[in-house]
């Protein structure tokens, strides 16, 4: 484990953590996982959906719904990540159908997870670093495994499993994440950054060697990008996304 996490801590983009872990997690007989983080969170909504970073391996039959769709919203797993801290076996499913506590929402999600496989596992709730954050990772274990194999597994590897996952989640929080059609131009980025350095419009132009339209071209295709209506969100939400003043490969 100290070997892994040595590789976790040194890698230089989500792609490659997230090969890493996946592979992993499948050590332990989690085949499957889905991770996601907001900074948006109200208290009605976990915010636009393309904000999420979101990571998995699942098939796409299964997040074309899941996601796409957003059968997450209804998830009793989701739902209990977002009011606690931890590691929470899915073994707690069980107990909601026989006391008769899922809405039809919630019935209708597992249904659909039962028909892809989706029945044993493991939720981690991370814990937050504000009100407005949530970060949680669903870790889905091979099919025709059963929760009761899981959870002896979990009672012998938890631990350090749950450790693995907390340092990937620190990790991911410090990588450069586009996101679906968020992705900056070495540009757009560059203006955004002098902009962040408390630059004018004519100071960036020169120090970017080109017009002031040219520099207000950038920044409002970084804006378009980054689905904002002012330069300043478009600085914050470049920074939240670890955009701004990345080293280049």
């Amino acid at each position: 484990m100290k070997s892994f996490l040595h590789r976790l801590s040194n890698c230089q983009t989500i792609e490659e953590l997230w090969d890493a872990h996946t592979r992993k997690m499948n050590e332990y007989g989690f085949d499957r996982l889905i991770y996601g983080f907001t900074r948006y969170r109200s208290s009605t909504s976990l915010g636009d959906p393309e904000d999420f970073i979101i990571l998995t391996n699942h098939a796409r039959e299964y997040t074309d719904v899941f996601l796409g769709e957003q059968h997450y919203v209804h998830a009793p797993m989701v739902n209990w990540a977002l009011s606690h801290e931890g590691a929470g076996s899915w073994g707690m499913l069980a107990q909601m159908r026989s006391s008769e506590t899922l809405t039809p929402a919630e019935k209708r999600v597992l249904e659909f997870n039962h028909s892809m496989g989706v029945t044993a596992g493991y939720t981690i709730s991370f814990k937050a670093v504000s009100a407005r954050s949530k970060g949680a990772i669903a870790l889905t274990a091979k099919p025709g495994m059963t929760q009761a194999e899981v959870d002896e597994m979990w009672a012998e590897h938890g631990t350090d499993i749950h450790l693995m996952n907390n340092v990937a989640h620190l990790k991911i929080l410090t990588l450069p994440y586009n996101g679906p059609n968020r992705g900056l131009t070495k540009r757009q980025r560059e203006a955004l950054e002098w902009v962040g350095d408390g630059k004018t419009m004519q100071d960036t132009a020169i120090l970017m060697g080109l017009t002031s339209a040219t520099v207000e071209k950038h920044l409002r295709l970084a804006r378009e990008a980054l689905a904002v209506e002012t330069t300043a969100q478009a600085v914050l939400k470049a920074a939240f996304a670890n955009q701004m003043f990345i080293l280049e490969a």
